[in-house]
C-alpha cells in the first residue's frame, strides 16, 4: 500500500505470508519455465508497479462495496398483462443458468406472468430439443439460458418469423441487442470488466508481486476471449508473473485439475501465489489436491473465479477453504432485468441496456452471504411495472 490508504483485511491477512512468497520468487524466477502454453509471461521485478498497484487498489475498493445505489432504469413501461415466458436452459445443473432461470420466475410472479423451464441438459441435442419444444409452446417470448444461439440456429430463425422476441443471458460475448444472431437484448456483465477487476485483485492484492496461474477453457471462445483479457491485463504490472497458462476444458475439470494441480505445485512451489479461472468451478476440483499437498485453505495461492458466483463458490469463501475471491454476477437481478426487457419489447419500447457493475466478493465482505444479491432493484422495476 502507499500513502495513507488502509488494506482491506484480506490484504492484510495475506501480507506476511506474500512476502515470504514473493522473496521466493525473486529468487528462483530466473530458474522456472515459465508458461508452458505459450507467450505472454511478465518478469518478476523487484520494484513492482506502484502506478498501476494503486489504480488496481481504487478500483478493487469500487467493487467490493456493498452499498451500491441502484444504477438502473427507474422508468419504462408498466406490465404488459397475460405473457408467457419460455426459459430454455443450457443445463439447470449450471448454478448461473439455475440463479438467472430462479430470478426470472421470481419477478414474473411479481408482474403477473407464467414462466416455464425447460432443461437442454447440456449438451447440444438437448438444447435444440428444448428450442424446438419452446418454439412449439408458442410463448410471448423465450430466453436463450447460457447458450450460444448460433447453435439453434435454425430454431432462432423460426422464432424471428414468428414474431417471438429472444432475450438472452450470457448467449454472445457483449451486453444488449444483437443482430446476429437477432436478439433483443442480452444481459450479462462485460466481459472487459469481469476480466480487469480480476487482473486488478492479484495485482492490489499482492502488493504487485504475483506468480499466477490462470486456467481457461479454450474450447468456448467466450471463456479464451476472457482469459485473453485477464493475461492482458496482468500483464500492466512488471511484478506480475504468469506461471502458467492452462487450457482444461469446463466438462474435464472433475477428471484432470486434481492432478494439474499437484503438477503444478510440483513445478512451481511456493513461487506460486495466485489463481485466476475463468469459472468458480475449477476451484471446487482443485480443493482436495491442495488439501492433500498440505496447503491451508486460506491461502496461498489465492484463489479468484473470474466467474458467476455460484453458491458452492461463496461457501468456499465464508469458510476460507481454497477460494479468496469471485467476481459473481448478480443472478437475481439479472432474472429481473430479463423480464423487464421483455416487457418493453412487448410494449413497443426499446431494450433499456442496463448493465451492472462488477463486484468483488471475498470473506470480509460476504457476511455470509451465497449469492450476489445487489439492492434496490426490486423495487425499482416494481415501481416501473406499476405493481
Amino acid at each position: 500500500m502507499h500513502g495513507n490508504r488502509k488494506a482491506t483485511p484480506a490484504v492484510m491477512r495475506a501480507r506476511s505470508v506474500v512476502t515470504t512468497v514473493v522473496i521466493a520468487a525473486t529468487v528462483l524466477a530466473g530458474c522456472e519455465r515459465g508458461s508452458s502454453n505459450g507467450p505472454g509471461n511478465s518478469p518478476t521485478g523487484p520494484g513492482g508497479c506502484p502506478a498501476i498497484q494503486d489504480r488496481a487498489e481504487t478500483a478493487v475498493r469500487q467493487a467490493e462495496r456493498t452499498d451500491v445505489p441502484w444504477g438502473g432504469p427507474t422508468s419504462g413501461p408498466t406490465a404488459v398483462p397475460g405473457k408467457t415466458i419460455v426459459y430454455v436452459a443450457q443445463t439447470m445443473t449450471n448454478p448461473g443458468v439455475a440463479g438467472a432461470a430462479n430470478g426470472v420466475r421470481e419477478a414474473a410472479r411479481v408482474i403477473g406472468w407464467n414462466v416455464r423451464v425447460i432443461d437442454g441438459g447440456g449438451t447440444p441435442v438437448g438444447i435444440q430439443a428444448a428450442m424446438s419444444a419452446a418454439l412449439a409452446l408458442r410463448p410471448s417470448g423465450i430466453v436463450i439460458g447460457g447458450f450460444d444461439p448460433n447453435s439453434t440456429s435454425r430454431q432462432v430463425s423460426q422464432a424471428d418469423k414468428a414474431g417471438i422476441p429472444l432475450i438472452g443471458w450470457h448467449a454472445v460475448a457483449a451486453p444488449g441487442p444483437s443482430r446476429r444472431p437477432r436478439l433483443f437484448t442480452n444481459v450479462t456483465t462485460r466481459v472487459e470488466d469481469v476480466a480487469g477487476i480480476s487482473a486488478q485483485w492479484i495485482i492490489a492484492h499482492s502488493d504487485g508481486h504475483a506468480g499466477v496461474v490462470l486456467i481457461t477453457d479454450a474450447s468456448i471462445p467466450f471463456a479464451r476471449n476472457k482469459s485473453e483479457l485477464i493475461r492482458r491485463d496482468l500483464s500492466t504490472c512488471s511484478g506480475v508473473r504468469l506461471l502458467s497458462y492452462e487450457n482444461i476444458p469446463i466438462s474435464d475439470a472433475s477428471s484432470r485439475i486434481p492432478r494439474e494441480i499437484s503438477s503444478l505445485l510440483s513445478r512451481f512451489g511456493n513461487t506460486w501465489t495466485h489463481s485466476v479461472a475463468i469459472n468458480d468451478l475449477y476451484f471446487a476440483d482443485a480443493a482436495p489436491a491442495f488439501r492433500a499437498a498440505g496447503k491451508i485453505g486460506a491461502g496461498p495461492p489465492f484463489n479468484i473465479g473470474a466467474g458467476d458466483g455460484d453458491p458452492s463458490a461463496f461457501q468456499r469463501i465464508n469458510t476460507e477453504q481454497y477460494q479468496a475471491a469471485t467476481v459473481p454476477e448478480p443472478l437475481s437481478l439479472q432474472g429481473w432485468q430479463i423480464v423487464d426487457e421483455f416487457n418493453r419489447a412487448f410494449s413497443g419500447r426499446p431494450a433499456g441496456g442496463y448493465v451492472a457493475p462488477v463486484h468483488i466478493t471475498t470473506a470480509d465482505n460476504s457476511h455470509g452471504a451465497t449469492t450476489w444479491d445487489p439492492s434496490g432493484y426490486r423495487e425499482a422495476y416494481r415501481k416501473i411495472w406499476g405493481k
